[in-house]
């Protein structure tokens, strides 16, 4: 690192040196019986301008760059039919076998949605009770930067609306997220009802 040359002057000398000219100092002793004498006084607000068209030759200012913020919205609840604990729990131990699997990762929405129906009318027909849903935790976002953040587990959060939707709602009884052995958070559990 190379030490600065005091005879050369920084490149924006002449500008420090008129802003610098512009300002009285305060000295501490002024400081202190300016603090003394009370509140500093407000500006004096001004009254808002008369919105008019612009003059011929200009241009009406730009649109901010970002919209205002606005407060998310409350998240909608979807009906919560859970499975029975005790039944959970047995699931998860392996004292109840669970009678099929289905992984919809990497569907689409629709994909994903029209295999579900598929497969739990199949399920139902069979006499199966216990079925395990694979959807995934979803997708992370590669770094902290905002732009590339993506929906995080789409298919996880429509799950239990598809199941609440009048075509399978008659059938299930409940779900539940699955045990950390079959797939944690990225699983679920659905209970069907005797056909």
């Amino acid at each position: 690192m190379s030490k600065r040359d005091p005879k050369r002057l920084p490149h924006d000398f002449h500008l420090w040196t008129a802003v610098a000219s512009t300002v009285d100092p305060l000295r501490r002793k002024g400081l202190l019986k300016m603090l003394a004498a009370g509140p500093l006084p407000l500006p004096v607000a001004e009254p808002a301008p008369v919105a008019t068209k612009p003059p011929p030759g200009k241009k009406p200012a730009k649109k901010p760059f970002l919209p205002p913020y606005q407060a998310p919205l409350p998240t909608a609840t979807y009906p919560e039919k859970a499975v029975d604990p005790a039944i959970r729990k047995k699931v998860g131990r392996g004292r109840i076998e669970i009678d099929g699997r289905i992984d919809l990762h990497g569907m689409t929405q629709i994909e994903a949605r029209g295999a579900l129906h598929r497969f739990m009318h199949a399920r139902f027909a069979r006499g199966d009770r216990t079925v395990l849903v694979i959807t995934g935790k979803g997708l992370k976002t590669d770094n902290d930067y905002i732009a590339a953040m993506t929906e995080r587990g789409i298919l996880r959060t429509m799950l239990p609306i598809w199941l609440s939707e009048p075509s399978l709602s008659p059938m299930v009884s409940g779900w539940s997220l699955a045990a950390r052995g079959h797939g944690g958070e990225g699983a679920w559990y659905v209970r069907l009802r005797r056909a």
